[in-house]
């Protein structure tokens, strides 16, 4: 009788973790790909917020990662974007927030 609530709470940490380490890829996954539309040649940062978004969307949106914000900064030689939500919860009223962000160089013509 002992072991059965320990063997439910490591099930549920698993699954926890599981959801979480998912949540995340995928908020880095969109972060990567906003920054590399908003960092393109002619790009910007509505081009970059709406590539993370269409990503999030993608993979499954809030049946992976919930509340989701996505902002994104372009200067004349890097692009960023951050992608924040929650991962889902298996605890009740415990709500992870994943903030993950990335950058990359602005691509431009240079002369040889």
């Amino acid at each position: 009788m002992i072991l059965l609530p320990a063997l439910f709470a490591i099930m549920f940490l698993g699954m926890q973790a599981a959801l979480f380490y998912h949540a995340r890829t995928v908020a880095i996954a969109a972060a990567q790909e906003g920054a590399r539309a908003a960092g393109v040649e002619h790009g910007r940062e509505s081009d970059g917020v709406g590539a993370a978004n269409d990503f999030i969307a993608e993979a499954g949106g809030d049946d992976v990662l919930t509340g989701t914000s996505t902002t994104a900064d372009r200067t004349a030689t890097t692009a960023s974007v951050t992608v924040t939500g929650f991962s889902l919860s298996v605890i009740p009223g415990w709500q992870v927030r994943i903030t993950q962000s990335a950058t990359v160089p602005v691509e431009r013509v240079t002369a040889p």
